[in-house]
């Protein structure tokens, strides 16, 4: 290469005057890029030759420094040749170099990172958060230390929360089998089902009008039934009242539905809930839902006055919500979970938020939503929430379990009418909440059953704290609810029994049965569970 051929425009321009033409200016630059080519193949002697003719360029570009003002004549260099200059420069004399002025040693404006690569199943997993409204940020969590790991650990938990197996009610039960099929047992025979030689009905059974819906989620309440299928569709059926109409099937009427019966006002729901005389459906982008019983006729050793049970709106016919109705005050919220008690209902929101409305003696009586502020002071973010008759749970992302309310059930033994840490799990990562009546559950993320609250616990009596569940040591539980526990494999045990128990083919099970000494398996039935990845 000829090398004299590079450096002789350099050198032209160098010796012209400083008001040097545009197209000298082009030329020098058309010259330094081809110098930058060709720098690599120098010899000491070129580059002393091209260090010595920037050193003219240098000044031909510099005005007058002024006074205590003085900066590198290097950085009025075209950026090529800079480039090319501190290229040739050993360590010693890049560092000699820089420590001569403040701008040389100073670090650059670092550039905007390039975009992280995503893979397809992160790409999923962020797909599936954002068809639900869910956000997951742009920072991994604290400790978290990969994407996909948290995003299916998040997925999982959602799943749990949202696809439920089994439900018990008064006279019934419901379970979702491995393929998704719906299953019903009942306490009496009923038409059509066999009985066993002790009287007791056979194992819970298909439905046959459900045969051709995949089922992911159920919920009861009393003797009514709720399902959710895998298209996001809400059925219901049963008496449809208790005493007087409530209108907890949602059909506009009061009428009972035989059979599973689409709500056709519903759709792309994600999770179902239903208790006392009341129901509540989620859908995709985290609207809530309610219908069914409104308000009851409550003594207060007063004339009697009319409360609300917790649909989270005013009611429009007699107390009573007769179809789904969104709950309008939550309309900025993202709900992820509800939970109905026989007087006040609980929600939960993305943003980890709980709220409160309903009536309850320790806090009066609330029509609307109303944010639970001694939770938000926790400054936790809370991912489910259970109720009983009388007491709350709230569990946080981190598996910490809060409760209050009265002693029976809260986890604390006593009377607590704020919440509060429940201190026999401290330590331990609640994974699932359950509450109904006077008892609760929790089920921790090595799959411990726990159980307190009053009747028969699978103990002698009554236990007012977390106890673990003995009889089922070395099983994993992943799903629970009256009396009944599924394991990671989705077989059901009978941790309990008690009045009216739903019959289960487990034999004497009746509205006399004992307490159960230890969990009993339930022959052939499995139920459909999300297990971890």
């Amino acid at each position: 290469m000829n090398v004299n051929r590079i450096f002789a425009p350099l050198a032209s321009f160098a010796s012209s005057s400083n008001t040097a033409s545009v197209a000298a200016l082009v030329a020098l630059r058309a010259a330094t890029r081809e110098f930058q080519l060709a720098a690599p193949s120098f010899s000491d002697e070129q580059a002393a030759q091209g260090l010595a003719i920037t050193d003219v360029l240098r000044a031909c570009f510099l005005p007058p420094a002024a006074s205590g003002q003085a900066s590198s004549p290097l950085l009025k260099l075209p950026a090529e040749l800079l480039t090319v200059i501190l290229s040739r420069l050993d360590t010693r004399d890049l560092a000699r170099l820089a420590a001569t002025c403040l701008l040389l040693w100073r670090d650059a404006p670092s550039p905007p990172p390039p975009p992280r690569a995503i893979g397809p199943v992160e790409t999923e997993l962020r797909r599936r958060a954002g068809a639900r409204g869910l956000d997951v940020g742009s920072s991994l969590p604290e400790g978290a230390t990969s994407w996909v790991a948290c995003l299916l650990k998040r997925d999982r938990r959602d799943a749990q929360m949202r696809q439920v197996p089994l439900a018990v009610g008064t006279d019934r039960s419901l379970f979702v089998d491995k393929g998704g099929r719906l299953l019903h047992g009942h306490s009496t025979p009923v038409s059509g089902q066999a009985v066993d030689p002790d009287g007791n009905p056979n194992p819970p059974t298909p439905v046959s009008s459900m045969q051709d819906i995949r089922i992911v989620s159920v919920a009861t309440d009393f003797d009514n039934g709720l399902a959710l299928s895998a298209q996001g569709e809400v059925y219901s059926w049963g008496s449809g009242c208790l005493g007087r109409g409530s209108g907890a099937l949602g059909h506009g009427d009061e009428g009972a539905r035989a059979v599973p019966t689409r709500i056709e006002s519903l759709s792309r729901i994600e999770r179902i809930a239903a208790g006392s005389r009341k129901s509540a459906a989620v859908d995709e982008v985290g609207r809530l839902f309610t219908w069914g019983q409104g308000a009851i006729f409550v003594g207060l050793g007063h004339e009697d006055i009319l409360v609300p049970t917790g649909l989270g709106y005013e009611f429009e016919f007699e107390g009573h919500q007769l179809t789904p109705k969104r709950v309008e005050a939550l309309s900025q919220d993202r709900v992820v979970g509800v939970a109905f008690s026989h007087d006040f209902t609980l929600a939960v929101t993305d943003a980890g938020a709980v709220f409160f409305f309903g009536f309850v003696m320790w806090d009066e009586e609330s029509v609307l939503p109303r944010r639970i502020e001694a939770l938000a002071e926790t400054r936790q973010r809370f991912v489910a929430v259970a109720a009983g008759n009388n007491h709350a749970l709230a569990l946080t992302e981190e598996g910490d379990l809060y409760g209050w309310g009265y002693e029976a059930a809260n986890g604390h033994g006593r009377e607590q009418l704020t919440p509060q840490l429940v201190a026999a799990l401290i330590g331990r990562r609640v994974k699932l909440v359950y509450a109904e009546d006077d008892y609760s559950y929790a089920v921790t993320d090595k799959g411990e059953l726990f159980t307190w609250g009053t009747g028969n616990l699978a103990f002698n009596g009554s236990q007012f704290t977390p106890k673990r569940v003995d009889g089922l040591s070395g099983v994993e539980i992943a799903a629970v609810a009256t009396g009944l526990a599924a394991n990671a494999d989705g077989v059901v045990w009978v941790v309990w029994a008690f009045d009216q128990h739903p019959a289960l083919g487990v034999g004497a099970l009746g509205p006399d049965a004992p307490a159960v000494p230890t969990p009993i398996p339930i022959p052939m039935l499995r139920v459909r569970v999300v297990n971890s990845p």
